[in-house]
């Protein structure tokens, strides 16, 4: 009797091997691989990123594509230079100096018009985003200057202010305010209501106010704006460059249009990409970190 007890003890395994499943707690979770056991992976909202520099695949396969109709004899030469002789026509210029020298003036009219613009446009979105004065006295006309492009307005600038610097600057900077005041005074007329009524609950001052709601929630705006304003400020000066410039990237093209020279004239549409490629991306760097607290698909 004690042997066959033996056998039928060996032959069942240990419960503690085979647990019993509990039919009504619903199926067992699996067990999350690749996440330490603590649960299963959650789900990315972002899109994530393939490359630390994934937005310069773009305009790598855009290059590549060029160096390959051009190699392959797609693209005629006469019409679209070689990127080679772009390259070779752009060490030519940074050698004699010619490239550093325009490219420092048209440095100093984009960042001027960009800096006059910007501090003009908030200016304008605070005033009438805050008031209802102001937005019955400024909005109407900044809707209209919105409806009307800063170049058409080129030939009355120069019989106002004539063919010099001023002119240029100003009209880079009229382009640039109209950006910055339609995102800026957007984003202060969208803010929560429930936050304004908060803020009033808590008995806010006017300072606190404006600290604590106001430019929180008008910061997404800016930025959008001013994103939008750098590239406006290189376009602006693409054509103002164009009008009795002595100096400048836009002039150094002019120039070259005369003599039929694609070299120069693409250097000088590469220079202005990559400029504005690198403006955007320091903007963009800058709203990240001033924008850290807020969560969205980007971040």
């Amino acid at each position: 009797m004690t042997d066959v007890t033996t056998q039928v003890r060996d032959a069942v395994p240990p419960l503690t091997e085979t647990p019993v499943r509990d039919t009504h707690a619903g199926p067992v979770p699996e067990k999350s691989t690749g996440t330490g056991g603590l649960g299963p992976r959650r789900r990315r909202l972002s899109p994530g990123k393939l490359f630390p520099y994934g937005r310069l695949v773009g305009p790598l396969l855009l290059i590549g594509a060029w160096a390959a109709g051009t190699a392959l004899g797609l693209l005629d030469t006469r019409i679209l230079s070689a990127p080679w002789t772009v390259v070779r026509t752009a060490a030519d210029l940074i050698s004699d100096g010619r490239l550093q020298e325009n490219l420092l003036v048209s440095l100093q009219r984009a960042g001027l018009g960009l800096g006059l613009g910007v501090v003009v446009g908030t200016a304008l979105a605070i005033a009438a985003g805050l008031s209802r004065v102001g937005e019955a006295t400024i909005d109407g006309a900044m809707q209209v200057k919105r409806a009307i492009p800063s170049l058409a307005l080129l030939p009355l600038l120069i019989l106002w202010l004539g063919i010099g610097e001023g002119m240029k600057v100003i009209t880079i900077a009229l382009g640039v305010m109209v950006q910055v005041y339609i995102n800026t005074y957007a984003s202060l007329t969208s803010i929560d209501k429930r936050y304004v009524e908060l803020a009033e609950s808590l008995g806010l001052s006017r300072a606190q106010f404006i600290r604590k709601v106001v430019v929180p929630g008008a910061l997404p705006g800016f930025f959008v704006g001013l994103r939008l304003a750098v590239t406006a400020s290189w376009l602006g000066l693409i054509v103002v460059e164009q009008v009795n410039a002595t100096a400048g990237i836009g002039y150094m093209m002019f120039q070259a249009q005369q003599y039929a020279q694609t070299d120069i004239i693409l250097v000088g549409l590469l220079v202005y990409g990559i400029f504005g490629f690198a403006s955007d991306a320091l903007v963009r760097a800058v709203e990240r970190r001033v924008l850290s607290w807020r969560r969205t698909l980007a971040g």
